[in-house]
């Protein structure tokens, strides 16, 4: 009888492993795809509007840079949580990611989620854009990632693109991540380390400046 209880054990912590490890490999399939040669929008001189590095970092204002402005207020009501608004796409790792509403824990299942918030705004708002993912599915490759590294947020039909600046590791209650910022800035977080088992007790971040703008209906 005890052997029968044994195996019977031993039969459901091996079903219950291998449901674990099916979920973990939908997510992490689901949350992304390789980047195709047409995804990513060819900039140009009518559409793009390029923004130098040096001005970046100088903290110099691109007068161009308001030719696609949102009026201000919105509010962006017509998006709900865990909603499909875009895509991020790194070329560095080939993969492009789909974008979600929201970073509950059932809308991060699916992937990519965005940090809605009184500090933050979508790419249009040309302000802080905040991205998080989970470390061990759709951003666990994040660690490979070095500055000037670009990055692009596909968002209503028009094209980001970001250049990252830096990446550091905080604490998981650091409370200076997620601020307001008076310019275009891009910021993913995920938990670290990428391998811990359990819950994570640090942030890595990587913050990276707004510096193309490609309209993609052109």
């Amino acid at each position: 009888m005890k052997k029968k209880v044994g195996v019977l054990l031993l039969l459901i912590g091996l079903l219950f492993a291998a449901w674990n490890g099916y979920v973990w490999l939908s997510e992490m399939s689901s949350g992304q795809e390789t980047i195709d040669e047409n995804d990513i929008a060819q900039a140009n001189e009518i559409d793009s509007v390029a923004v130098p590095i040096e001005a970046l970092v100088q903290e110099e204002v691109n007068p161009l840079l308001v030719k696609k402005e949102i009026p201000s207020p919105r509010n962006y009501e017509e998006y709900e949580r865990g909603e499909d608004i875009g895509w991020l796409l790194i070329p560095a790792l080939d993969k492009k990611y789909p974008v979600y509403w929201g970073t509950d824990d059932d809308t991060l299942t699916q992937g990519v989620g965005y940090h809605v918030g009184n500090l933050t705004t979508p790419p249009d708002g040309k302000q802080h854009t905040v991205l998080a993912g989970h470390r061990d599915t759709v951003f666990r490759e994040l660690g490979n990632l070095k500055e000037g590294d670009t990055m692009f947020i596909q968002f209503e039909e028009v094209q980001y693109e970001y250049k990252i600046k830096r990446t550091w590791i905080t604490d998981a209650q650091d409370r200076s991540v997620i601020v307001a910022k008076d310019k275009a800035i891009l910021t993913l977080t995920t938990c670290y380390p990428f391998n811990f088992l359990g819950a994570a007790p640090d942030r890595y971040i990587i913050e990276a400046p707004l510096v193309n703008i490609t309209d993609m209906n052109s």
